[in-house]
Order: C-alpha cells, then structure tokens, then sequence
C-alpha cells in the first residue's frame, strides 16, 4: 500500500482516545498493510494508528528473529496484529529503556509491568489473546498507551531518565 508520515510529538491526535475498530473490512486491512509500511520504513518495532493520524484502536508489533552466538536463528520474527487491544492482567515489573517513532531523537527509562495478556481481535474481527514477556509486553504496553493518548514520556518519572539519542547510533533503543 502506501508508506504514511508518522506523527510527532505535539499533534494532537497523539493525546486523543482513539476509537473502536467497528468495521472489519477491507479498509481496515489496508490501513494494516499501510502501518507496517510506514513502520518498516524507519526500522521500528511497533505502531499505532494515531501515529499515521488514525484515531482507531489497532496496532501492529513485529518482533525480530533471534539468533544464537554461532548465528543459528532460534526463534522466527512473528508479527502481532490488534485490534481494539486490552492489557487483561498483568504480572510484575521491569524498569527499561524505550524509545518512539513519534518522539524521535529521545530514549527514557520507564516501569512497565513484566508480563501482560493481552486480548483483542485480529483483522477478521476473530477475537485473540496473546500472554507476553520481556520486549514484547513492553511493546504490548507502549502501543496501546498509544491508543489512550498516552505517550512514553509522560510514564519517565525524572528528567534523568529522559536522554538524546542520534538515529543510528551504538546505544539507541529500539522504537516502537
């Protein structure tokens, strides 16, 4: 389809509730193809649709293969369509770094919870659920505080734990 602009900080449908996703239809499936453009373009992890300017509650998360010391891939890139997604439970806490397609040039430190299931429905309207861990809750987490309005930044409890970072760089985050 077609790769979209992502929203920055400051556009105000970034701090709006999106709405339900009604309308299983073809539409919504482009829309689909048109996030994971748009996130592949910059090399993300994760998107939401307020951040093509979609008030919509869908996201899209694709976790990258992993490999092992000698090179052997050991768990395959695996890609999580949601739409209108809900945290159910969750369990424990983490303090990591995250970054955002739509704060660009910043990384901060945040307290996510360790584990979360997720449940929600794919692009048929099927109803899903997905039990995460590690980066994929945090991504779980960052996305739908995308559909709330919520930014990663406003969840840093310290300015010293907000920091610049340069795209492309040795120590920069993934976004999501």
């Amino acid at each position: 389809m077609a790769k979209r602009t992502i929203l920055t900080a400051g556009e105000p449908i970034l701090r709006k509730k999106a709405k339900k996703v009604t309308s299983f239809s073809p539409v919504l499936e482009g829309l689909i193809v048109d996030m994971l453009d748009s996130m592949h373009e910059v090399d993300g992890l994760g998107l939401a649709a307020p951040q093509i300017g979609v008030l919509l509650r869908a996201i899209v998360i694709e976790m990258p293969a992993e490999f092992d010391e000698e090179g052997h891939q050991v768990t395959p890139e695996e890609l999580y369509v949601y739409c209108n997604p809900e945290i159910i439970e969750t369990y424990g806490e983490e303090e990591h770094e995250e970054a955002c397609l739509s704060v660009p040039g910043y990384a901060g430190t945040i307290t996510r919870a360790a584990q979360v299931t997720v449940k929600g429905q794919d692009a048929k309207g099927r109803r899903i659920r997905t039990k995460a861990e590690g980066l994929l809750a945090r991504a779980f987490q960052h996305e739908i505080d995308h559909l709330n309005g919520t930014l990663f930044i406003d969840l840093v409890d310290s300015p010293e734990k907000l920091r610049h970072v340069e795209r492309g760089s040795e120590d920069e985050t993934l976004p999501t």
